[in-house]
Formats: structure tokens, sequence, C-alpha cells
């Protein structure tokens, strides 16, 4: 039961912040999350965006190739690694987002209107911590799933 709300809740929500305020920018919703991170962390290597917008690296290439394309975004070599890529928000991206804020966080708001304050705290406490588990203990429940990254385990030998 808590699943089902949990994703319907979610989905409604992230519907209901593209329709009211993303569009009007352009936005998807997996757009403007890259963008979020990017400005929360600053200059960030794409595998923490990724991993902190809850996105596959091969998701976050498209998106930043879009975002770049748009001149919201800025995708430049990591200085010591050729083979790590960094990404930062123009001018351009920033703005958009001091734009967006304030329509962003009047949705919020309408969204969590039947919450008081204490029902607020708590359900972003408890969503914390779901979140939390997944990310300590998740890992180590999928680690032979080749679709996650991991090595299929040696097929036993036969011994006909």
């Amino acid at each position: 039961m808590v699943m089902g709300y949990l994703y319907r809740s979610a989905a409604f929500v992230r519907q209901h912040l593209e329709n009211s305020a993303l569009r009007a920018c352009g936005l998807s919703w997996t757009g403007f999350v890259v963008l979020w991170v990017v400005r929360s962390r600053g200059e960030a290597e794409t595998r923490l965006v990724a991993e902190d917008a809850g996105i596959s690296k091969g998701t976050l290439t498209g998106v930043a190739g879009t975002l770049e394309s748009r001149g919201l975004l800025t995708r430049t070599e990591h200085p010591t690694d050729g083979r790590r890529v960094l990404l930062s928000l123009t001018d351009d991206g920033e703005a958009l987002m001091a734009r967006l804020r304030p329509a962003f966080e009047a949705e919020v708001a309408f969204v969590t209107a039947p919450l008081d304050d204490e029902e607020c705290r708590h359900t972003a406490e408890a969503l914390r911590r779901v979140a939390g588990q997944i990310q300590e203990f998740g890992p180590d429940r999928r680690s032979d799933d080749p679709r996650r990254g991991g090595r299929r385990p040696a097929a036993a030998p036969r011994h006909d």
C-alpha cells in the first residue's frame, strides 16, 4: 500500500511541476533536476551529477547535450583526467534557474498545502530514510544483476 501511494504521489507531483512550472521554460523534469544538481554542487563530475539526479550516466549524456545545445550548461574536460567530464551552468543557465525558482516554489507550496509544518518535516524525514536505505543497502541486493553493471556469475562447469 505504501509503495502504491509513494509511486502515484511522485508521478502526480512530477507531472504537475512539469505542467505548471517547467513547461513554460521548455524544461523536462530530468532537465530541471540536472540543472538543479549542477547549480547546487557548482562545477561537478558527470558521475556525481547522474548519481544525485537519480539517472544513469547514459541518460545524463543525452540530457546534458540538450541543455548544452540550449546554452544552459557547459561540459569541460577534467583538468587532470581527460576521461572525466565536468558540468557547470552557464550564465543563461543560472539566470533560468533564478527566474524559475519563484514559480517552482509556489507550485511546491501548492502541492504540500494539505500538510502542516510538522507533517512536512515528518514526511521529508521518512522519505530521506527510505532513500538512505536504498543508497546504503540497495547495491548489495542487486550486485549480481548484469543490467546494473555487475558481472554475471560464472556458469558452473558441466560434467557430462
